[in-house]
């Protein structure tokens, strides 16, 4: 167990840093102190006393990053009770299937979410409470909560006479050991589970994230994933919250052009990000400046080519705010190519790994120690992992992993925590890899899409679409098994075909050679029979990735 209570993490650090800047929601340019921020929580927990929220209820939250959603997350687990934050990409089935399998007995969400769902299925809440306005959008026959939610700030500051203080900030005594976010994940697998996050898993991201120094008093940071699932929590919130750093919101989707804009005027000092958005930026801005005319000459020369991976590195830097020690790379794995270039200009990245169910992390190692294609090295003193393999060095096999993160299980699903979660505290990542003797994780890819051909060959989908993705006009790929065949389903990159004047009938013709060259980089069991053509966009979870259940039968 940790010794630092995570709640007396945040009592503490909203009192200490009561006058530094803790939120701003940046399309609003509007900027709340830490003090401002403790007593909007306290406010939260004067409206939850007097509607008679008990400890250890489920609290359902759901909109896009804003202040007033992380006012309800922190102020949730500080009164004691257990906050449920669902991805607002959901589709409005799944949003109420979850609403009720968490038994939540209070809801906030914002307008527009809210007006695609059904009041009347939702089993156990007695109230839904809109985000954008704090107002009440429904609410169960005979309960009052509307008038304690309209009658709240007079009684407040009623109590409150003299104001609310620093020396008021005083929250529940909660143990470590209980249940503070119920995290429901939808995995490529085709279903919800979730996941119960307590306190010790909380604070052994956190107290980590502190000794790391990833943020600090003072420090600033852009918030651009989504605050519902377990990456972007655990180090653009619950980290920086707990040292006094100050986090904007960037609270639109993050596509490269408002991001930079952002990144330029916030000057973030740590970048937490997904592979997607260093993809892009690689694709779009770096390629096209390094395969043309003198460019690519001058980097075909060993010694000129130092100068020109200076200038982009520091392009990239400056791109980025500048004001950055490093950038950390989770939730999907990074593209080899993409990898490769960043670290051999010395571009400050770093890759790290986690999952859901381990609150996230399971592995980190600073830029400056980074090992190419790694996974970063298994958090000393607070995770251990094992690879099944008769060599682990050499050989891949199955990931698990034990500690201070890992998850107290599925909510309501014993069957489902059994399959992964052993009595001995080992969880089944579900990852195949290899790990060196220093700790050092590389992950080869899912072993339920691991496909083992008829001589006995192990063959990871996602290294080959690592290289499929880079070859021209493939926009997404993914590999899977046709009677016992591998084959190649292709979404193309249409935006550079109708730019290059490529028509819709010659792409089988030009798939042809790109499996050809693609071979060329694959061993001899690992070689692509064909590769089909989709006219649409794979379809994706909310965090992005593929869902393969759809495609591999």
């Amino acid at each position: 167990m940790i010794s630092e209570n995570i709640i007396k993490i945040y009592e503490n650090s909203f009192r200490e840093n009561w006058n530094l800047p803790a939120l701003t929601d940046y399309s609003e340019k509007r900027t709340m102190t830490y003090g401002d921020f403790a007593e909007k929580i306290a406010m939260l927990h004067e409206f939850y006393n007097r509607c008679g929220v008990k400890r250890g209820e489920k609290i359902a939250l759901i909109g896009k990053n804003t202040s007033n959603w992380i006012t309800v997350f922190i102020g949730t687990i500080t009164y004691g009770a257990v906050v449920v934050p669902i991805l607002q990409e959901f589709n409005p089935n799944d949003v109420q299937h979850i609403v009720n399998h968490s038994g939540a007995v209070m809801m906030f969400s914002s307008n527009s979410i809210w007006e695609n769902l059904d009041a009347s299925s939702l089993r156990n809440v007695r109230a839904v409470i809109g985000l954008d306005k704090n107002e009440l959008l429904a609410q169960r026959t005979g309960e009052t909560i509307g008038n304690e939610l309209t009658s709240l700030q007079k009684n407040f500051f009623a109590r409150y006479k003299s104001g609310f203080n620093r020396s008021d900030v005083k929250y529940a005594n909660v143990s470590n050991s209980e249940l503070m976010i119920l995290n429901y994940t939808s995995g490529t697998t085709g279903f919800s589970k979730g996941v119960m996050i307590t306190g010790n898993n909380i604070a052994g991201n956190v107290v980590f994230g502190i000794r790391q120094n990833l943020h600090f008093k003072g420090s600033k940071c852009l918030s651009f994933l989504p605050l519902a699932h377990a990456y972007g929590c655990a180090f653009d919130l619950l980290t920086p919250l707990a040292v006094g750093t100050h986090i904007t919101l960037l609270g639109k989707i993050p596509s490269p052009k408002i991001m930079l804009k952002a990144l330029a005027e916030v000057k973030p000092n740590l970048i937490i990000c997904v592979p997607l958005i260093l993809e892009k930026i690689y694709r779009k801005q770096i390629v096209p400046k390094i395969s043309k005319g003198l460019a690519r000459w001058v980097l075909a020369i060993p010694l000129l080519d130092r100068t020109i991976h200076s200038k982009i590195r520091q392009t990239l830097i400056d791109a980025f705010g500048g004001n950055f020690e490093q950038v950390i790379v989770g939730g999907a794995p990074l593209n080899k190519e993409v990898e490769e270039f960043l670290y051999k200009i010395k571009f400050p990245f770093t890759v790290g790994y986690g999952m859901t169910e381990c609150a996230p992390l399971v592995s980190y190692t600073h830029w400056s120690e980074f090992k190419l294609h790694s996974a970063g090295k298994v958090l000393p003193g607070i995770m251990e992992a094992k690879v099944l393999s008769s060599d682990p060095k050499n050989i891949p096999g199955e990931i698990y992993v034990r500690g201070e993160n890992v998850m107290k299980g599925y909510y309501n699903n014993t069957e489902a925590t059994d399959r992964v979660l052993y009595d001995d505290g080992w969880l089944n990542t579900g990852d195949m890899g290899t790990m060196d003797e220093d700790g050092t994780i590389y992950i080869k890819g899912r072993s339920k899409t691991m496909i083992l051909t008829a001589n006995g060959q192990n063959v990871y989908p996602e290294e080959i679409e690592s290289k499929l993705n880079n070859m021209p006009y493939v926009m997404e790929s993914l590999i899977v098994e046709r009677e016992g065949k591998i084959v190649a389903l292709v979404y193309p990159d249409y935006e550079k075909m109708d730019a290059e004047g490529m028509t819709r009938e010659k792409m089988p013709e030009v798939m042809e050679e790109v499996r050809k060259e693609l071979n060329k980089l694959l061993a001899p069991y690992e070689q692509v029979y064909k590769i089909q053509l989709f006219a649409n966009e794979f379809e994706k979870t909310p965090k992005r990735s593929i869902k393969r259940f759809l495609y591999t039968n």
